[in-house]
């Protein structure tokens, strides 16, 4: 049973999001804030594979179906409750056109003109996509009032309740299917997609109560179900047209700026990290900042330490496609020496959690987070351990299990670590998985941030 509710897209699942270590706003809750799912507005974390891309294709090719069904009986049976939701349904359908269209020009290669390429044309996609959903909720809602002064005649009560099923599977389909891709690809926004379309799934359903009162004897059912789907659209509408025009005017989720903050303490030698800009270009997050290093270090192993800053950025951004980092001389007091800095380095600053420390049959040692050269990681060092053994880290996360396979270091085999960046926040429950031969144990423990240290 809890195979087939996570296959239905009700379980957690078994793919981590956020694995790259991105994002600050403690989890992903399918819709609001962070990557949040927006009607009629791709999230740009969807579009950045191909994969994402593909899901939007047949999501559309789902709806269509759906919305087309529900029309030929609107056209037979005259129900405005279910005009509204088949409007409802096209008008999540059709935005997949101009954003798919949108997309292929954002492929282009800048030019002379258009130095930065095309992205800003799904902006103006998603202008489009507001117009449309709005133009969809006035004749809605025309209709709808049209029917309630001027009540008219339903026939074919049964289409309906049937069209009003079919909206519901429809969009539970679409929901089912974006969930599964959207962990395929560890993407939150469309996951947070599929959740939505499983909501519009029970707009459906209210077609179905529409008829139901329709044919209990009480007509005006119709019009009140079509001006509450309306109500649902006009919704849309402002949800839409706001993260569109935040965008227009290069505004971006609070938390990147927060990430690119974090990302300073990850990395020795930076001093500080200001004047730190982001903004959308389409799909893709161009970013830009100044930092502070050691004036007295060779220019070398400044590079070294902007080259090893921008792979972090891309670590914990995946959506990051471009990043210009600008070195800056460390301010000076009124005495000539240079100011103290923000922060010496990430070893001194970064305040990881306590580690855990285990003695068990098959090993004995200690889990940590530490700075590595690549980065931020999960290490077991171990005192002692059998022949073959292994170990994983499985933290427990509001949208699942992130799992950090541990790896063997090439020159100590009595340390392992873990090749991906353990997400945010570090503060968390987990479990030790050892295995050996056909022993396993597992070892619960927490790790918590020290005071003053939360994100």
């Amino acid at each position: 049973m809890k195979s087939l509710l996570s296959w239905l897209g009700y379980g957690d699942g078994d793919h981590v999001l956020g694995g790259h270590g991105h994002g600050h706003s403690g989890g992903h809750d399918h819709g609001s804030g962070g990557h949040g799912h927006t009607h009629g507005v791709i999230d740009p974390t969807i579009a950045t594979t191909s994969r994402g891309i593909w899901a939007i294709k047949w999501s559309f090719v789902l709806l269509a179906l759906t919305a087309a069904a529900q029309m030929i009986v609107v056209l037979i049976s005259g129900s405005v409750a279910l005009l509204a939701d088949t409007i409802h349904n096209i008008g999540d359908a059709v935005t997949a056109i101009p954003l798919w269209i949108a997309f292929m020009l954002a492929r282009r290669k800048p030019s002379r003109t258009f130095t930065y390429g095309l992205g800003r044309v799904e902006d103006l996609a998603g202008l489009f996509i507001v117009a449309i959903i709005l133009f969809s909720a006035i004749v809605a809602g025309y209709q709808s009032i049209l029917r309630l002064i001027d009540p008219q005649p339903i026939t074919h009560l049964g289409w309906v309740l049937a069209a009003g099923v079919i909206g519901f599977f429809g969009n539970e389909a679409v929901a089912i299917f974006r969930i599964r891709v959207g962990r395929e690809i560890n993407s939150a926004a469309l996951i947070a997609d599929g959740y939505h379309a499983r909501t519009d799934g029970f707009t459906s359903l209210a077609v179905v109560l529409g008829a139901l009162g329709v044919w209990m004897g009480f007509p005006l059912a119709d019009p009140i179900v079509g001006l509450v789907i309306t109500a649902a659209i006009f919704m849309i509408v402002w949800q839409s047209a706001r993260a569109v025009l935040t965008r227009m005017l290069d505004g971006v989720e609070p938390d990147i700026l927060n990430e690119i903050d974090h990302v300073a303490e990850h990395v020795a030698g930076v001093q500080r990290v200001h004047a730190v800009q982001a903004r959308w270009l389409g799909h893709r997050l161009h970013a830009e900042m100044s930092v502070q290093i050691d004036e007295t270090l060779p220019l070398a192993n400044a590079l070294r330490i902007v080259d090893h800053m921008r792979t972090e950025l891309f670590a914990h951004l995946p959506v990051l496609s471009q990043v210009s980092i600008r070195i800056e001389a460390p301010a000076h007091d009124s005495t000539g020496h240079a100011a103290a800095p923000h922060h010496s380095d990430a070893h001194s600053h970064h305040h990881a959690p306590e580690p855990f420390r285990f003695e068990t049959g098959l090993a004995a040692g200690l889990v940590e987070i530490v700075d590595t050269p690549g980065g931020e990681r999960m290490r077991l060092t171990l005192a002692r351990h059998v022949e073959g053994l292994s170990a994983k880290v499985v933290i427990d996360r509001p949208d699942g299990p992130e799992v950090l396979e541990l790896m063997p270091n090439m020159d100590n085999h009595h340390s392992l670590t873990s090749h991906a960046v353990p997400a945010e926040p570090h503060e968390f429950n987990a479990t030790l998985v050892l295995t050996a031969s056909d022993t396993s144990e597992t070892l619960p423990f927490r790790m918590v941030e020290p005071d003053g240290h939360h994100h």
